[in-house]
Order: C-alpha cells, then sequence, then structure tokens
C-alpha cells in the first residue's frame, strides 16, 4: 500500500528539472573549457609579443651632476 503516488504531472517535473541541471552543468564545463583556451591563446600571444620586440633604448639619459651649470634668477 503507497504512501505516497508520484503523478505524471510530478514525474515530468521532476525530468525536466534532471534535464535543466544537466543542461546547466554541461554548459558550464563548456564555458570554462572554452575560458581555458582563451586564456592560453592570450599568454601565448603575449609571450610572443615580448620576444618579437626587444627592450626599448632610453630616449634621454641623466647628465651628470658634475656638468650641470647653475641656475641664475634675478633678486
Amino acid at each position: 500500500m503507497p504512501i505516497v503516488k508520484i503523478t505524471g504531472q510530478g514525474l515530468s517535473a521532476i525530468g525536466l528539472s534532471v534535464a535543466l541541471l544537466w543542461g546547466c552543468w554541461l554548459e558550464t564545463r563548456s564555458l570554462v573549457r572554452h575560458d581555458y583556451i582563451e586564456r592560453a591563446r592570450v599568454l601565448r600571444d603575449l609571450q610572443q609579443l615580448q620576444h618579437a620586440r626587444p627592450n626599448p633604448a632610453p630616449v634621454l639619459t641623466p647628465m651628470p651632476t658634475t656638468l650641470r651649470t647653475p641656475h641664475v634668477t634675478a633678486g
């Protein structure tokens, strides 16, 4: 003698909920995999950019302090 019966409507609701849960889980895995591949591509591109361009030389080098002329101000 069953205490509780599951109706067809209840069974359909359970099935739909399980299907939605599986769909969300699979979509999450797909997004994580895509993000991992994208991150690896960006890091590889950054590494290639760093190796392709040499370090820039400074535009100006500071003057030695002994060669500087004193500043004259009118008082």
